[in-house]
């Protein structure tokens, strides 16, 4: 049985102020052309459909078309929440859209019901669940004591259904430890939202979303199938695609990548003004990607951006590499604090104050206190 792996459309998305909205109506119909020649049972969508929980109408109406192509291709959909979704707002009329093959999962209330498919090899289960918070299992199981991630998605899992035996899918919205982050996604405090993937024992193919890189965790059937654009300057090197994953009998499972090519790349170019403004240097180039130039002189250029702007329309950021810019760098240190976590952040200035590390339990409650801060910011 084969599968398109789909997630963070993030529908309506603004990258450096510049709506992306034309951007993703042209990868979904290079998507919706791949469905057609791949002639899937199913695809799998993980989540962050839209870029805001109330999406704009343009977002809502564009995801709206790529539904009814789908159903025309009489393809089966399965669909749940991300961190960015109001799962409600995206389930509404789930059960009605599901007589058209559109499976949405509702907002999470502790039932994960499968839906079964079945091919020559037997049936194949698929799992749907949304982005979840160890207060929403609480809040299903009061029993349970789930306080980390991990132990939230394992309690809901451990509440589900799964039929040993037979091939088993799930689709979730989570972050997975040891997955490559980008800059695009969002960060909770001190790593708090990881999730073992241990925890995903039991199937058979886990389709992830929230992620922004393709790549898969551990064993080749836990995987992120990665955005269908980039979506900050951190992905510019990266090769977006749709995966396809086709189950065979138990055990026998076959994965590949269709690359995507986008209506205008994001890019970074490096060097002088002059050697940027030269055509020689610029000619056959696609003067229509975004960009993010870096602009090497050692005196700044008096508007840059417009007169940048009028071969490179599309340039979305701006800034330089001198000796200036190099020796700020090394005073403020701003680069190598950014790439902190706010645990080390905290671990660092206890240790600077006290003169001695934090211990554990000081680590725990400071764990507790970032993970109540998060939660209510959600």
């Amino acid at each position: 049985m084969k599968f398109v792996h789909l997630s963070d459309l993030h529908l309506g998305k603004r990258v450096n102020e510049f709506s992306m909205i034309e951007d993703q109506a042209y990868i979904l119909t290079k998507i919706l052309g791949i469905i057609r020649e791949e002639r899937p049972d199913g695809v799998l969508i993980a989540g962050d459909i839209y870029d805001k929980s109330v999406p704009s109408v343009e977002a809502v109406s564009l995801f709206d078309d790529f539904l009814k192509q789908l159903s025309r291709q009489q393809t089966q959909v399965f669909i749940i929440s991300g961190n960015h979704d109001s799962p409600e707002r995206l389930g509404f009329a789930s059960e009605l859209i599901a007589l058209s093959g559109i499976h949405i999962a509702p907002a999470y209330d502790g039932m994960v019901c499968p839906v079964s498919l079945e091919d020559g090899y037997g049936t194949v289960n698929v799992y749907m669940l949304p982005f979840i918070k160890p207060v929403h299992v609480r809040s299903a199981f009061p029993e349970e004591k789930a306080e980390s991630y991990t132990e939230a998605v394992s309690a809901a899992i451990a509440h589900m259904d799964i039929r040993e035996g037979e091939r088993n899918i799930l689709i979730a919205h989570q972050f997975v430890t040891g997955a490559a982050r980008c800059e695009s996604e969002d960060i909770s405090v001190g790593g708090l939202d990881n999730v073992d993937a241990s925890v995903f024992d039991a199937f058979d193919y886990v389709a992830l979303g929230h992620i922004h890189g393709p790549q898969q965790i551990g064993r080749e059937s836990v995987r992120y199938c990665g955005t269908p654009l980039k979506y900050s300057f951190s992905e510019a090197k990266q090769r977006k695609s749709v995966t396809v994953a086709e189950l065979k009998e138990k055990g026998n499972l076959g994965i590949r990548t269709v690359s995507l090519t986008p209506l205008r790349d994001l890019r970074e170019l490096k060097g002088t003004y002059e050697e940027l403004a030269n055509r020689k240097n610029y000619e056959g180039t696609s003067l229509e990607d975004y960009l993010h130039i870096t602009l090497t002189d050692e005196e700044d250029i008096v508007d840059a951006v417009g007169k940048l702007r009028v071969i490179y329309p599309n340039l979305m950021k701006l800034d330089y590499d001198n000796r200036r810019t190099r020796e700020n760098r090394e005073i403020t240190g701003g680069d190598e604090m950014e790439a902190k976590t706010p645990m080390e952040l905290v671990r660092e200035f206890y240790e600077r104050q006290n003169n001695q590390p934090m211990n554990g339990k000081q680590e725990a409650l400071v764990s507790r206190l970032m993970e109540k801060i998060w939660e209510e910011k959600e």
